[in-house]
C-alpha cells in the first residue's frame, strides 16, 4: 500500500502540473481569450519537464496537450463525441513529441521553444491537411504581440509564447535560488552558478520576446491605401447549431434575399457586396438557375460586384464549394474553388476505411479540392478569397496577396456551431490574417460573425450572432507587402530547428562532459582513499 501510494504521488507530481499547464494554454484561446495565461502555461510545463526521463516527458507533454485541446476542440463533440475524443488525443501528440525532444537539464530554453514551434508547424499541416483550431497563437490575437505576425505569422507568435513562458520560469527559479543562497540553505558554488545561468537565460529570453515585439511594431505593413471602397456584408440570420440537412437550401437563400433588400433602398450603393459561404445550393450548373438570375439582377441594380458562396452538386458523390463573383454588368467575372477542405466535414479521407468505425451519413458527398491562390480580379477590387476554414491557414492569405490581392474576403458558414467557440476563433484568425498580410478583411457569415477588420487587426464592424443584418463599411485597398507575405514561415522554421538542434547538441555534450568529470572524481577518490597498510603491506 505504501509503495502504491509513493508511485501515485510521484505520478501526480508530473500529471497535475502538466494538466494545469495545458488548461492555462486553453484558457488563453478564444472564446476565453485570456492571453497572458499562455505564458503561465508554458512556464509551468517548462518547469515540470526539467530532470524527467524522455518517456516521462512524453507523457507529461501528452497530458498538457489533452489539457489544452480537450477544451480547445470541445466544439467537435457536438458532431461526433467518439470522433472528437480521437481528434483531441491525436492533436495532443504534437505536444507530447515536443516535450520528449526538450533536453532534461541543460540548454533547455531554446530547445523548448524550437521543439514546440516545429511540432505546431507539423500539427498545422498533418494529419489531413492540419487543424489550426485550438492553437495557442489564436489567443495572442488580443495581446500585445499581434503585430509580430507581420514578421513571422502564426508560427512566430507560437515561438514567442513558448520562449516567453520558459524565460519567465527561468527568472522565477533564479530568484528562488538567490533567495535560498541568501538564507544559507543553498550556499554552494554550483547552486550559485546554476542560479546565475538561469537568470541569464531568462533575461535573454525576455529580451528576445521584447525585441521581436518592437520589430513587429516597426515592420512594414501593407503600405498606404491606394484607394477606398464601400463594402456591404449580407447576413441572412437564423437559428444556430443546425446542420445543412435540417435547413432547406431555399430557406437559406430566401433569408439572404430578404436581408439584401435593404441594399436596394440605400442612398449610396456599395462597390462590393459579399454573401456568405454555400448560401446558394444548386445542381451541376449554376448558370441558368433562379438563384444565379437573382444575384445577377442584384449586381446590375446596385452597379456593384457581388461575391457569393455557391455549392454545386456535380455527382452522386461529389460537390464543389466555390466563391463566385458577378460584375456590375450581371455577368460572372470570376470563380474560386475552395482548396483547403474540412476533413470529416466537407469530405471523408479514406472513406472505405473509416466507414467501418463510424456512421458517415452526415457527410454523404466529398468536396472536390480546388486549385490556385484564391485571387479574383473583380471590377470592385483585386480580391483575395479564403472560404471559411481556409482563413485559419496563413498560407492561403499569403498566396492571394502574392498573386495581387488588395483586399481579403472571407465567405464563411459557422451556422452548425451552437456556441461562440468557433466563431470567436475564426474572428481571431481574421485578425491574424489581416495583420500578417497587411490587408483589410471583410467576412460574411449567414448567422455570424460577419465582420470588417482593418490592416492592423482592429475590428471595425461586427454583427450579432443569429441576427439578420447588413454591415456597411469603407475599406482600404493596399498593394504593399509585409515581411511575412514575402518570406513566409521558412525563417521561423529554420530558427526553430537551429534552436532545437543547438539545445540537443549542447545538452548531449554537457552530459558527456559531466559523466567524464564524475568518472575522474571517482578515480580520484579511490586513489586518495587507498591505504596500503590496511592490506598488510609493511
Amino acid at each position: 500500500m505504501a509503495a502504491w501510494t509513493s508511485v501515485s504521488w510521484r505520478r501526480g507530481r508530473v500529471v497535475v502540473p502538466s494538466l494545469v499547464a495545458g488548461l492555462l494554454l486553453a484558457l488563453s484561446v478564444p472564446p476565453f481569450g485570456w492571453w497572458p495565461l499562455a505564458f503561465g502555461g508554458a512556464a509551468v510545463l517548462f518547469w515540470r519537464l526539467e530532470g524527467l526521463r524522455w518517456r516521462t516527458r512524453l507523457g507529461a507533454g501528452w497530458v498538457a496537450g489533452m489539457g489544452c485541446f480537450v477544451p480547445g476542440l470541445w466544439w467537435a463533440a457536438s458532431f461526433n463525441w467518439y470522433g472528437a475524443v480521437v481528434l483531441m488525443a491525436v492533436e495532443a501528440l504534437s505536444m507530447a513529441v515536443a516535450a520528449a525532444l526538450v533536453p532534461a537539464r541543460r540548454w533547455r530554453l531554446g530547445a523548448y521553444a524550437g521543439a514546440f514551434t516545429l511540432l505546431e508547424a507539423v500539427r498545422l499541416s498533418w494529419p489531413f491537411g492540419g487543424l489550426p483550431l485550438g492553437g495557442v497563437f489564436l489567443g495572442q490575437a488580443d495581446g500585445p504581440l499581434l503585430e509580430t505576425a507581420r514578421v513571422g505569422g502564426p508560427l512566430l507568435l507560437t515561438a514567442l509564447v513558448w520562449t516567453g513562458g520558459a524565460a519567465l520560469c527561468e527568472l522565477v527559479l533564479a530568484a528562488a535560488t538567490g533567495a535560498g543562497i541568501a538564507r544559507g540553505s543553498a550556499a554552494r558554488l554550483p547552486g550559485a552558478r546554476r542560479g546565475a545561468s538561469r537568470g541569464a537565460a531568462g533575461a535573454l529570453g525576455v529580451f528576445t520576446v521584447a525585441a521581436v515585439a518592437v520589430a513587429g511594431a516597426l515592420a512594414p505593413a501593407g503600405g498606404p491605401p491606394t484607394r477606398r471602397i464601400t463594402v456591404a456584408l449580407v447576413q441572412g440570420g437564423g437559428r444556430r447549431g443546425v446542420s445543412q440537412r435540417q435547413v432547406t437550401p431555399s430557406t437559406v437563400f430566401e433569408a439572404q434575399v430578404a436581408a439584401s433588400a435593404a441594399l436596394l433602398h440605400a442612398n449610396s450603393p456599395p462597390a462590393l457586396v459579399v454573401w456568405p459561404e454555400d448560401v446558394i445550393r444548386v445542381g451541376a450548373h449554376l448558370e441558368g438557375t433562379p438563384q444565379a438570375a437573382y444575384v445577377s439582377a442584384l449586381a446590375r441594380r446596385l452597379r456593384a460586384t457581388v461575391v457569393a458562396g455557391v455549392t454545386e452538386t456535380i455527382s452522386s458523390r461529389a460537390f464543389r464549394n466555390e466563391a463566385v463573383a458577378w460584375g456590375p454588368s450581371g455577368r460572372i467575372v470570376g470563380t474560386y474553388e475552395k482548396n483547403h477542405r474540412v476533413p470529416f466535414g466537407e469530405y471523408v479521407p479514406y472513406r472505405s476505411f473509416f466507414s467501418h468505425f463510424a456512421n458517415l451519413s452526415a457527410v454523404p458527398l466529398d468536396a472536390v479540392p480546388g486549385h490556385g491562390p484564391g485571387f479574383l480580379a473583380t471590377p470592385a477590387a483585386p480580391l483575395g478569397v479564403m472560404i471559411s476554414f481556409e482563413v485559419f491557414f496563413a498560407s492561403r492569405g499569403r498566396a492571394a496577396v502574392r498573386a495581387g490581392a488588395q483586399l481579403l474576403v472571407v465567405p464563411t458558414n459557422t451556422s452548425s456551431y451552437a456556441t461562440t467557440q468557433v466563431p470567436q476563433m475564426e474572428l481571431a484568425a481574421d485578425r491574424l490574417q489581416a495583420v500578417a498580410e497587411g490587408r483589410d478583411l471583410a467576412q460574411a457569415a449567414p448567422t455570424g460573425y460577419s465582420s470588417v477588420l482593418d490592416a492592423n487587426g482592429a475590428v471595425v464592424e461586427r454583427s450579432a450572432l443569429g441576427r439578420r443584418q447588413v454591415l456597411r463599411a469603407t475599406v482600404a485597398l493596399r498593394t504593399g507587402r509585409t515581411i511575412y507575405a514575402q518570406l513566409g514561415d521558412l525563417p521561423v522554421l529554420v530558427l526553430a530547428a537551429l534552436a532545437l538542434g543547438a539545445g540537443i547538441t549542447g545538452s548531449a555534450l554537457g552530459e558527456r562532459r559531466l559523466r567524464r568529470l564524475r568518472r575522474l572524481r571517482r578515480r580520484w577518490h579511490r586513489a586518495v582513499s587507498w591505504r596500503p597498510w590496511r592490506r598488510g603491506y609493511p
